[in-house]
């Protein structure tokens, strides 16, 4: 039985089944994904409905299906005059804004549902976690505790509960990597994705995962030109890739 953490994948449906197949997941395994299984790829809407098929896959909210619930309620009503006077500013700001952050494939791909379908996919996206806690036992006997979150821990204040973030700080607000979180908790670790390891400034290796103090950046850029899908594997810390080449 084993723990595996994978982030931000973005619509890369091919990447995420070559994972599972790489990682050989079990129907007695885990799978958190911390966020961002839609937008910007070519399949999140077929990456999601795999996803809602595993009762062993636990998803995180990640800002882009924020965005995604803050628009697709008010885009599967029927167009009548009544919908159209409810129409104010801010339904207007919240698809312009997930539209410039990738919306088009997931509404691509949202529109070829039948009604029933569509319902069933916001539900699910409604459930999902903010966050998740969980402590594992690793192959050398030590436990250790993981913060499993999408974007980390932003205006992060050590006398500050994890319930007391607000969404924006857990899933928009990117890491603070010269932060270590909470340094009096004894093996505490935070995973997070939202900012490609491409993009971080002191990653020796960009584009793989990346370590410093008790922080792990999973989110290797999956549907960007170069890009990898990643996952880690907690009892173990194996970290698996999976790149253009790979499908």
């Amino acid at each position: 039985m084993s723990t595996y953490v994978m982030s931000d994948i973005h619509g890369s449906y091919d990447k995420f089944i070559r994972m599972l197949e790489k990682i050989d997941f079990k129907d007695e395994d885990t799978l958190y994904i911390i966020g961002d299984v839609l937008d910007r790829g070519p399949n999140p809407i077929k990456t999601l409905l795999k996803i809602m098929e595993m009762p062993n896959i636990i998803p995180i909210i990640g800002n882009h299906e924020l965005m995604a619930l803050e628009c697709l309620e008010f885009l599967c009503k029927e167009i009548t005059e009544e919908s159209i006077k409810n129409v104010d500013r801010n339904i207007i700001n919240n698809i312009s804004n997930w539209e410039y952050n990738g919306s088009e494939t997931t509404l691509k791909e949202f529109y070829t549902l039948d009604d029933d379908t569509k319902k069933e996919v916001v539900e699910f996206i409604k459930d999902f976690s903010i966050y998740e806690d969980i402590t594992v036992k690793c192959n050398d006997g030590v436990s250790r505790r993981f913060l499993l979150v999408h974007a980390g821990l932003g205006n992060y204040n050590p006398d500050k509960d994890i319930y007391d973030y607000s969404l924006y700080e857990l899933t928009w607000m990117r890491g603070d990597y010269f932060i270590h979180y909470y340094p009096k908790r004894k093996n505490f670790f935070v995973i997070s994705g939202h900012t490609p390891t491409q993009l971080i400034n002191t990653n020796p290796n960009p584009g793989f995962i990346y370590r410093e103090a008790n922080q792990i950046s999973i989110d290797c850029g999956a549907c960007f030109e170069n890009g990898r899908l990643a996952a880690i594997r907690l009892e173990t810390d194996e970290e698996f890739y999976v790149d253009d080449s790979d499908i």
